[in-house]
């Protein structure tokens, strides 16, 4: 039971801090009073006091780039709102995806990957291992997912935990190659099973 401390807020307002569940981003934040919280809690959609229009403001109420709610926590003080959220579209007001102007990308090391292997796609070296694989097309980069498809299932029947995550590197590794190879990314599956889930 969330229990805020809205009299240490000016106003009886409290910070929010919005952070996407999925991406661990921190896209925006605003400041809610009792009221906020006991709408974003029954609608479902982020809700703050807007301490411009001096009224209760939801957060896509004229762009429809809802920010639908996961779950909100408290800090240590009472006196804080950590709340996530799954964004409809940008957050920001100016179109960005947060509003500090950053990409709301947050799959970590994989997004370094995909540059990674964007780069030595476009690049001219001759030696790149995964520019071979772009080079001798749509029908090699396949093969090599369904060869390590294979490998996974025959490490995954045995007891030999680090060669089954090894292969399973391998065929996570090939499968940003055949997407990129498809012009998609990570996050357009991600995208996808997210709809499923919901």
């Amino acid at each position: 039971m969330l229990k805020p401390d809205f009299s240490k807020g000016e106003n009886g307002l409290l910070p929010a801090i919005i952070q996407d569940d999925n991406t661990g981003k921190v896209l925006m934040l605003g400041y809610m009073n009792e009221e906020a919280l006991a709408k974003t809690q029954s609608s479902g959609k982020v809700t703050f006091f807007s301490r411009s229009k001096q009224r209760l403001w939801t957060k896509g109420e004229s762009s429809e780039n809802y920010l639908n709610l996961v779950e909100i926590s408290l800090d240590c003080d009472q006196d804080t709102f950590l709340i996530k959220a799954i964004p409809d579209g940008p957050t920001c007001h100016t179109g960005a995806d947060t509003c500090w102007d950053e990409k709301n990308e947050g799959f970590g090391f994989l997004n370094k990957l995909e540059q990674v292997i964007e780069g030595r796609k476009n690049g001219d070296n001759e030696k790149s291992y995964v520019k071979s694989l772009f080079d001798k097309g749509i029908n090699k980069v396949a093969q090599k997912v369904g060869e390590e498809a294979v490998e996974v299932v025959i490490e995954a029947k045995d007891n030999n935990e680090e060669l089954f995550l090894n292969e399973s590197a391998d065929l996570l590794f090939h499968y940003l190659i055949l997407l990129q190879a498809k012009g998609y990314k990570l996050k357009d599956v991600i995208k996808i099973l997210e709809g499923r889930h919901r």
